[in-house]
């Protein structure tokens, strides 16, 4: 068994046992015992933009499993869809504010990790204290970041559509997040 599938399994146990059973009477009178079948951890975040087009990232349940939960919990919702990418630099896109200011979104746990920004890497933004996150806004680096390493949660890699992020202008608007 690999890691991937272990870990994948035992989330998946914990989270069962966390949200306990639920038992139902049998045909014989007896009790049966049925177990919520939880859902595989989201691997895959396609988005698409409002202008056109779209890239795919591969995200790391396995390094940030708190944050990228956040991360699809909120795309589901449509929480992203018609957000604006309010900082664009020659490094970076950053997008996700609910306000379009860069000040907006909650604060959550940071998720340090072993990951490195390198080209690509996409990252959770954050304030000036470093155990903090934001709870919301996230990026996408342009060219390899590693300073960045350690000091910014890393939650995926994008996979397909470099090229369009390197296009976005600030302005440019999620039209909205498909989570696999």
């Amino acid at each position: 068994m690999d890691r991937r599938t272990f870990l994948q399994q035992t989330i998946a146990a914990l989270i069962a046992a966390a949200c306990g059973s639920t038992t139902t009477s049998g045909a014989s009178g007896g009790t049966t015992t049925k177990n919520p079948t939880p859902s595989p951890a989201p691997s895959k975040a396609t988005v698409e933009l409002a202008k056109g087009g779209s890239f795919t990232i591969a995200l790391r349940p396995d390094k940030a499993p708190q944050t990228v939960g956040r991360f699809a919990d909120k795309a589901r919702s449509g929480f992203y869809n018609n957000l604006a990418f309010h900082r664009v630099e020659d490094w970076v896109v950053q997008g996700g504010d609910p306000q379009g200011t860069g000040r907006g979104g909650e604060q959550v746990p940071s998720e340090y990790n072993d990951l490195s920004f390198k080209l690509g890497a996409a990252g959770i933004a954050r304030g000036q204290d470093p155990a903090i996150n934001n709870g919301s806004q996230w990026f996408v680096v342009k060219k390899d970041s590693t300073f960045l390493d350690k000091q910014y949660t890393n939650f995926g890699q994008v996979t397909s559509g470099m090229d369009l992020v390197q296009k976005i202008a600030v302005g440019d608007k999620i039209k909205t997040i498909t989570i696999e």
